[in-house]
């Protein structure tokens, strides 16, 4: 097994170390949080099966897939070694959250093909069409571990014998131009708390503690305690500041030095840890690792997927008698781990309470001790903010004076630097957008006649556009015509207008989309647009320089309007990069559905804009169409309806156990689906909730390479056709196949794109595709999508993932069912889980008349 982290993304929100004990949560292995139910009981006749029906069950802690793969299979015994390219380690860009907490042994069977509604020979010929359900999955609260689902892992490097840089090393070089930057930014600032003026009562206390700490004094022991209300200061003016430069390309860099992982290999073996794990703790501490290490051993979490248990074994091997669990170095060690656990959760930061009672947890014997240290050391940054509904109440009577004595409630929260400081950042850019006048690009009478030629709510996105730098659009599919217009509109005009989407799949969609409309609005010989110079392209891409319009002298992106669709898949990171690369007088567009899946990384950067109401925000009116468009839409307001599928756009196929779910899975994608519904198996899509257990995407996949593309597995354990899904970069996901191998990598095919992966980065960022998670299949769709919903998936389901599985078919879903009544409960009861953010606190104060 792998030694990847994997969270849960159900766990109490702020105490990420409580549920999620297995390991961090990104990276690119699967790793399972153990077992859940073994066994999905059948129903008692087919008239009992009908989508929904079932069993309830527990779903107060499920799980659900979020940021990277993290395969933190392993028991907490101990770390151990990855192995096989389904048990990437967890540097990787896929996911393996607790959708990973799928364990059922169970038996394929062949029952026969049972009454109408029901289909037990995964036939949908034979099974008419019942009802679509669906359950969702939640952002990624407490404890993601997805790259769909997908988290933390090493954005990959480029090409070790090519001078050109890849496209995942020139995305790092770009996100290392925006953390320099806001080290820039965070040195120029005096204060360690932004908030910080007239602070009285514990909070003074606690502000007075953190600057004694800068100051090389001791903190108070009491600073900690619960705090007290405390006034905030009255807003600064938003600082325009210097845009991030684009990264120029250059070589891959090299690795560390051999003679540095090899006095780290030695390390580690003297402490027992894996010897693999040398290359990537070299990286992550430097050339001084191995000294490092000997000093303090619990620098050892800083290694992705590391446990604290594990990370004090290696500390008692090495210290012995010297090693305690009130060691200062301990507390320090898992106050940052606890915080980076809450970012793979989707946390930007933690509240204090909730952090000192995670340490508590975990065996720290000191928590408000182990906090001070971790923020005497810079190891992590305190905030205070108003509570919510203070922010804006008005000061009271009696002038200054009065407001010197009144204290007003606060929260004390707790972040790592890196995406605190992102998190102002975005704010910044946004407030910089809200605030200024857009260039001027068409008079007023040409944008109130490009509104006029399009209809409905595409006029009013046109109209907000005219006039704004920041707006909002939510719809469903069906609402991507209105983005599509408004950029034919505006380039029409004269504005240099682009897209960006989240994954190639989607890139090429409203590429496509776009043509269309450009063909039915335009003269014959003006839409004729070739595919190659389509103005959309993804996220990643256009801020690594790999696509898009490039960069002007300035370093900012040369567009005068971004379209960012996928919007809820932003975190607060890629968020803070675009707004601060665009110039002057620009328009940003974020445009998604709001049901969905949040963002595989920390913030829920488009929630949060959403219910700030700082900007115009534009509602699609236009329904996604059929019987799949009516099933989702249910799913989205709580419903889980019977819908009418004459075409059998829906069929539930119902299981027993995990060997059947993965038999009728197979037998839908080989069989069934293509013979009945025309789409082939290789259009076809298998979405679970997890990479573990009996019907994760390791078990799937290799039932369904087995049957569809078999072969000895000879480069990495894959072969020429296999489907893959490669994650180059933490959260990201590209479907796409295997074309060959030879000295360079493994040679993929991802929509239409040749990628060379380096051999010793197929383990950890290449997995087969067959199957996926929600949250890797998130901003794509395919013809036919196969959901396999095994019994012991019940406390992996909410809302947000049924609907974000369910959402991924054009054509016809297929629904291996084995929840019974967790189905439908986990869509009427189950939302996503909150996430504890500080964008909505920071924003407030910069925008006008709020």
């Amino acid at each position: 097994m792998s030694t990847e982290p994997e969270t849960t993304e159900d766990a109490e929100p702020g105490l990420p170390g409580a549920e999620n004990t297995s390991a961090g949560g990104t990276g690119a292995g699967g790793g399972e949080t153990g077992g859940g139910e073994t066994g999905a009981g059948r129903p008692a006749s087919a008239e009992e099966a009908p989508a929904g029906t079932g069993q309830a069950a527990d779903l107060e802690n499920a799980p659900a897939d979020t940021r990277q793969a993290a395969s933190a299979e392993g028991d907490s015994a101990g770390l151990r070694q990855a192995g096989g390219p389904e048990n990437a380690p967890a540097d990787t860009g896929q996911a393996a959250s607790d959708e990973e907490a799928q364990a059922d042994p169970g038996q394929a069977a062949d029952p026969e093909i049972g009454p109408a509604g029901t289909e037990q020979a995964a036939d949908p010929e034979n099974a008419p069409v019942g009802t679509g359900q669906g359950a969702s999955e939640e952002g990624s609260p407490a404890g993601t571990g997805q790259a769909a689902d997908a988290g933390g892992g090493d954005a990959e490097g480029g090409d070790d014998g090519t001078p050109q840089v890849s496209e995942a090393e020139a995305e790092l070089r770009a996100q290392q131009a925006e953390r320099e930057r806001i080290e820039q930014r965070k040195a120029e600032k005096k204060a360690p708390i932004a908030s910080g003026t007239k602070l009285s009562g514990k909070a003074a206390d606690l502000l007075a503690a953190v600057r004694a700490v800068e100051s090389g004094e001791k903190p108070s022991a009491t600073v900690f305690e619960e705090p007290r209300p405390a006034p905030r200061r009255s807003a600064p003016e938003p600082e325009r500041r210097p845009r991030p430069v684009a990264p120029e390309p250059v070589s891959a860099s090299a690795g560390p030095a051999p003679e540095a992982v090899e006095a780290v290999r030695q390390v580690l073996g003297e402490g027992g840890a894996p010897e693999v794990l040398a290359p990537q703790a070299a990286a992550v501490l430097g050339e001084s690792a191995a000294d490092q290490l000997r000093a303090d051993p619990w620098q050892l979490l800083r290694i992705a997927g590391v446990r604290p248990e594990q990370a004090d074994g290696f500390a008692r091997a090495l210290l012995g008698a010297e090693c305690g669990p009130d060691d200062e170095r301990r507390g320090r060690a898992v106050t940052g781990w606890l915080l980076e656990q809450a970012a793979l959760a989707g946390h930007t930061v933690l509240e204090m309470p909730a952090l000192l009672a995670a340490l508590a947890q975990r065996g720290v014997p000191e928590p408000d001790s182990a906090v001070q240290g971790a923020i005497a050391e810079g190891e992590a940054l305190v905030f205070q903010d108003a509570l919510e509904g203070e922010a804006g109440a008005p000061a009271p009577a009696g002038g200054e004076g009065a407001e010197e004595d009144e204290e007003r409630p606060v929260r004390v929260l707790v972040g790592l630097e890196r995406y605190a400081m992102a998190e102002e950042s975005l704010a910044d850019g946004l407030a910089r957008l809200v605030n200024s006048a857009p260039k001027q690009d068409g008079s007023a009478e040409e944008w109130e006649r490009a509104a006029a030629a399009a209809q409905g709510s595409a006029a009013e996105l046109i109209r907000a556009v005219a006039g704004q730098g920041l707006v909002l659009h939510t719809g469903g599919e069906a609402s991507l015509a209105e983005p599509a217009a408004l950029l034919i509109a505006a380039r029409s005009l004269g504005l240099r207008g682009w897209a960006a989407t989240h994954g190639p799949i989607g890139r090429n969609r409203f590429a496509a989309l776009l043509r269309r409309s450009g063909q039915a609005a335009q003269a014959p010989g003006q839409a004729d647009e070739a595919p190659a110079d389509s103005p959309v392209a993804t996220v990643s891409g256009l801020l690594a320089g790999l696509e898009g319009p490039g960069r002007d002298t300035e370093g900012a992106l040369d567009l005068d309007l971004l379209v960012v669709l996928d919007a809820p898949q932003l975190d607060v990171e890629t968020a803070a990069l675009l707004t601060e690369s665009l110039p002057d007088g620009a328009r940003l567009v974020l445009a998604g559905d709001p049901a969905v899946l949040w963002s595989a990384g920390p913030g829920r950067v488009f929630a949060d804009l959403l219910a700030a109401r700082i900007c115009p925000q534009v509602a699609s009116r236009r329904p996604d169409p059929g019987p799949l468009g009516e099933l989702v839409s249910g799913i989205g307001i709580g419903e889980l309806n019977q819908v009418e599928a004459p075409g059998k756009e829906v069929v539930i196929v119902p299981v027993r156990d995990a060997g059947e779910a993965v038999h009728r899975t197979v037998q839908l994608v080989a069989d069934s689906v293509p013979r009945a519904i025309g789409v082939p198996a290789e259009e076809t899509q298998v979405i679970t909730p997890g990479h573990g257990g009996a019907v994760g995407t390791r078990a799937l996949n290799a039932a369904l390479k087995e049957r569809l593309n078999p072969g000895p597995g000879r480069f990495g354990g894959f072969d020429p056709g296999d489907r893959i899904v490669h994650s180059p970069a933490p959260g990201r996901a590209l479907p796409g196949r295997v074309v060959t191998a030879d000295a360079e990598g493994l040679h993929l095919s991802c929509e239409g794109e040749t990628v060379v992966v380096p051999r010793e980065r197929v383990e950890q960022s290449v997995r087969h595709g067959w199957a996926l998670t929600a949250h890797q299949a998130v901003g794509s769709r395919w013809p036919a999508v196969v959901v396999v919903l095994p019994g012991d998936a019940a406390q992996a389901l909410s809302r947000p993932w049924v609907y974000t599985a369910f959402g991924r078919a054009d054509r016809h879903l297929s629904v291996v069912h084995g929840v019974e009544q967790a189905l439908p409960r986990a869509v009427a009861e189950v939302p996503a889980k909150p996430r504890t953010t500080r964008l909505p606190v920071l924003l407030a104060p910069q925008i006008s008349g709020t």
